[in-house]
Order: structure tokens, then sequence, then C-alpha cells
């Protein structure tokens, strides 16, 4: 018995401090299985060139995956019509920690994907179907696939989401309304009144001319607009990424849809309305605004109670890039939400 029960003693306490050791992670996302190649054939650092079908003809759109996880990829849809990927490049300090794979996606016209010259291309119905097509090549389905739209972006997701939604795990719609013509308002009603009044009215002066060329133009918009409602920070701190999307933007495709500029909206998108669908979207949805943004933050949270699972995330001191200028906000509030879908959860409370 002397030597029986020490050993007996000594098992137990082995089973204890098994139990007590960390459990095997069920999204299998830990250590290296999070950077664990799943490319086959040569190597590329994770870019994949994708074919689309277009009403024009067969082209090719840049992403590139960065991570592995089967059960929350996100994929990221960038602003303009016609910025690129690299603004989002500030996920990186985010969402590999977290687990969360994440791929990058260079809408047709956009800086590494092709460029055609054929205006007949910029429209909306056209780019959820590159979407689809991009979707089925990267093998996302409703088991892991997050949509991250900001902007532009936004709207391409409301509209994914009103024609595809069976495909969609979670959808997060940044820093964008429902409604165009409200935006439009909401710049002219509320925003434009906060700027200098003779800076205003040199600035409606070169619109009138449809002048948008001019230097002065964009001079007085990012130096009086810009820093105040697009990313609040001197222009010679703006991040990196954020200027090489801005260098590198398709103006041909921004300004037949969008316009001249973030001051409103004047391009095909200008009569672009969703407001009285959000009721159709099921999926578990995520709604971004931001006090000092160019959008409307009580419209971008009216639209969180309209969808049938929606959750909002409020940005006290973001505008409209507000993934830069109210950062910790943005991502803890973008994480928690993809973590808790994730869980089951379909409303989820945050900030």
């Amino acid at each position: 018995m002397s030597r029986t029960v020490p050993l007996f003693f000594l098992l137990i306490i082995l089973v204890l401090l098994a139990s007590c050791g960390p459990r095997e992670d069920r999204t299998n996302t830990s250590g290296l299985a999070y950077f664990k190649s799943t490319e086959r054939g040569i190597k590329t650092g994770g870019v994949q060139l994708i074919p689309v079908e277009t009403p024009k003809g067969k082209f090719k759109v840049w992403t590139k995956r960065v991570g592995n996880n089967p059960r929350m990829k996100v994929l990221l849809l960038h602003g303009g019509p016609g910025a690129t990927h690299e603004y989002w490049e500030c996920v990186e300090s985010f969402f590999p920690q977290e687990g969360i794979e994440f791929i990058y996606y260079d809408q047709l016209g956009s800086a590494y994907s092709d460029q055609p010259k054929d205006n007949d291309l910029w429209v909306t119905d056209r780019f959820v179907e590159e979407v689809e097509q991009v979707r089925t090549a990267l093998g996302l389905n409703n088991d892991n696939f997050y949509l991250l739209g900001h902007s532009w972006g936004g709207i391409l997701a409301m509209e994914y989401a009103l024609k595809y939604q069976q495909h969609l795990k979670g959808l997060i719609i940044s820093n964008m309304m429902s409604s165009a013509p409200a935006y439009g308002r909401y710049a002219d009603e509320v925003l434009a009144k906060q700027m200098d009044p003779a800076v205003l009215k040199e600035i409606r002066a070169i619109e009138a001319k449809g002048d948008y060329q001019n230097p002065r133009y964009m001079e007085l918009l990012m130096s009086n607009y810009y820093v105040h409602h697009v990313l609040r920070l001197p222009l010679d701190l703006w991040p990196d990424p954020v200027l090489r999307a801005f260098n590198k933007m398709n103006h041909d495709a921004y300004v037949l849809m969008q316009g001249p500029s973030e001051f409103g909206i004047a391009g095909r998108l200008a009569t672009w309305d969703r407001s009285a669908d959000l009721p159709k979207i099921a999926v578990p949805t995520l709604v971004i605004g931001a006090q000092h943004d160019t959008m409307d933050p009580e419209h971008m949270k009216w639209m969180s109670t309209q969808v049938q699972n929606g959750s909002y995330l409020y940005c006290p001191n973001g505008s409209h890039m507000s993934m830069y200028d109210d950062q910790e906000t943005y991502m803890r509030g973008v994480i928690k939400f993809i973590k808790a879908v994730d869980d089951g959860e379909k409303k989820v409370d945050l900030p």
C-alpha cells in the first residue's frame, strides 16, 4: 500500500495538470497552423490572379490571401470606385494574432488587376458578379465567408448580400450609408455648413463651372474637408498605405461613378438607394459609423436596425477612414463581431 497510494495520487495529479493545460484550438489557427500555406504548385505568397467573365470579355483580378483559417475568412472590398486594396494593409497589425484569415482584392480597373478602358464596365451590377466569381474561385462559403466593404465597397457589399447572401457567414458595412441621395444631402446640409464660408463659396464656384481639373479644387478640399472628414490627420501624417491607394486611383472609374470628389456624390451612383431593401438582409451584419465621417453616423446606426440581425459599431474619434483615425475602436469592434458570429451569435453588443 505504501507504494500504491503515492502512485495513484501521482496519476491523479498528472490528469489534473493535463486538463488545466491549453485546449486544442477548435479553429486550428494556433501557432504555425495560421501561417501554413494552402497553395499548390509554385508558391506566390498567397497571390492569385482570378479570371472574371464580363460582358466585354474576360479579364483578371488580383487577390492575395493572408493566413489560414477554415472558419473565418474576410474578403476586403476597397472604396473608390477605383481605389486599391493597399489602404487595408492596416489589418495586418490586428487580424493575424486573432487567427483571422483575410484576402486583399483589387477590383477590376484597380492597381494590380486588369485596367480596361471601357466605361460600360463601371456599373454596380457587373461588380457584384465579379465579387461572386472571386468568391467561387477562392472557395469561400457560408461556413467561413465574411465580406467587409468600406465606402464604395460598402455599396458593393450591400448589393452582393441582397443577391447572394446565402453564401455569407457575416457582412460588414463600413462607413457607407444605404442611400446616395441622403449622403449628398448630409454633405450639403450638415458638413458644408461647418466649412469656412469663403472657402465653400470658392469650391462651389469651381463646381458651377465644372472646372474639376483645376488644381485649386482639390487643394481646397484636401485642406478644408478631407483632413476633417476623410482622414483626421494632417496631410503630411497620412499613412503610406492610404497615400499609395489614393495615388493609384483609377480616376476614370471614380469620377464616372462617384463624381469629382468625396464632397457629396454626382456620378452614376448619385441616385443609388437601397434603404427600403435592408430588411431583406438576414445574415449577421455589422454597420460601422464614425462621428466625423463624410457619412451620417445616425443613418448608419439606423441601418443596423433595419437589417434582420444588425449590430452597430460607433467610432467617436473617427472619420471616413476610421480604421486609421479611430483604429483601436474600429479593429476591436470588427474582431469582436467576427468572433461572435463564429460562435453562433447573430447580434453583437459593441461600443
